[in-house]
């Protein structure tokens, strides 16, 4: 019975295909474009009472351009307006990170005069190392570690561990 039902169920009701797709309102325009282009050509018309008649040709020119090219043209199937989205916060802030090899030792030990004792503390300051650990510790952290946390260490008794094979 309850596969019958889920059958029915999924007659009743059908799944939207192509949700990518925009509608198309007149002709092969959608929405979008048809916005754009009436954008445009209200620009255009603006244009066409304000400047004469040489400026004007020069500016429908450019409109006609920038404008088309928001409406029309995809790059890597996405709208043109995406692109420029994306190109200008790149522009503002690259993710490449470049080292600059150029700083030498000599540039160092200027930072080091400028820098004076913060960076002779740290030069000073003893570097732990897993030698330096003795090895009953060693064994207690790995335990730790390996038990997830509930194993606390300390006095307490190691529980036994149990591996799974």
């Amino acid at each position: 019975m309850c596969v019958a039902s889920y059958e029915i169920l999924m007659q009743m009701f059908t799944v939207p295909q192509f949700i990518d797709a925009e509608d198309k309102i007149i002709g092969a325009l959608t929405v979008r474009q048809f916005i754009i282009s009436l954008a445009g050509f209200i620009f255009i018309a603006i244009a066409y009472k304000i400047f004469d008649l040489g400026l004007f040709i020069l500016v429908a020119i450019l409109c006609f351009i920038v404008f088309g090219a928001l409406a029309f043209v995809k790059i890597n199937g996405r709208p043109f307006h995406y692109f420029l989205l994306n190109f200008i916060q790149t522009s503002k802030k690259p993710r490449l990170r470049v080292w600059n090899h150029k700083n030498s030792l000599k540039d160092l030990a200027k930072d080091e005069d400028d820098q004076g004792e913060a960076l002779q503390e740290t030069a000073n300051k003893k570097i732990v190392s897993r030698k330096d650990l003795p090895k009953p510790r060693l064994n207690e952290l790995s335990l730790i570690v390996d038990t997830k946390g509930v194993y606390k260490g300390g006095d307490e008794e190691a529980p036994e561990i149990i591996s799974k094979k």
